[in-house]
């Protein structure tokens, strides 16, 4: 055996005697509550249509208009998670979800070139219920703040790169509403349409 070899062996034992136990909790300890925050809607099926629903509709109207709900939405998302923390105000029932995806499909469905006020109010509103639904997830031992900076966050980047996307390929400034990009965004629309029905149908159903 080589001295090298024989170096290398021994100071390989020499590490394996110093090693301890290892805290594998330093993420949850300390910034668990943010990813838990930002995580928790991205595995929600009425948060994922919705926040879809609401980035294609913004990018579909223009960065002129839809640049305004990258600030709106989350600021709606963190009003709603302190509503529901400080006043106990409870989450709206299914069929406000359901109605609410109906409403944008529609929108996007029709191409209606809505005003940036009621676009704004509709994505407050919208942040508002959905920050409520994803405050069920708090414990006592939840840092209120790292999980509403994490709920923030993936509000501002799910608008953001839904948004980008549709202006993208939608190109609202140079192309009309009856090019081959703006049907495909419409019938996108109407797929939305048809989800927020079915969700209204199974919300009353139960």
């Amino acid at each position: 055996m080589s001295l090298r070899l024989r170096t290398s062996l021994l100071t390989a034992l020499l590490l394996l005697t110093q090693m301890q136990i290892a805290d594998a909790h330093i993420v949850s300890a300390r910034l668990g509550d943010f990813y838990a925050g930002a995580l928790h809607p991205l595995l929600t099926l009425q948060d994922v249509v919705a926040w879809a629903a609401l980035g294609l509709l913004a990018g579909s109207l223009g960065a002129a208009s839809g640049r305004w709900l990258v600030a709106v939405f989350p600021l709606g998302l963190c009003l709603g998670l302190a509503l529901a923390v400080a006043a106990g105000l409870a989450p709206t029932p299914p069929i406000g979800d359901a109605v609410t995806v109906l409403v944008i499909g529609l929108l996007l469905a029709a191409a209606l070139r809505i005003p940036v006020a009621l676009l704004c109010m509709l994505a407050f509103v919208l942040g508002v219920m959905r920050g409520v639904a994803n405050a069920g997830e708090l414990v006592p031992q939840t840092d209120r703040v790292l999980y509403a900076a994490g709920l923030a966050s993936a509000g501002y980047v799910a608008i953001t790169l839904i948004m980008a996307l549709v202006l993208t390929f939608r190109r609202p400034e140079t192309e009309p509403a009856f090019s081959w990009r703006g049907i495909a965004v419409r019938a996108i629309g109407g797929w939305l349409a048809a989800i927020g029905l079915m969700m209204a149908g199974l919300s009353l159903a139960t």
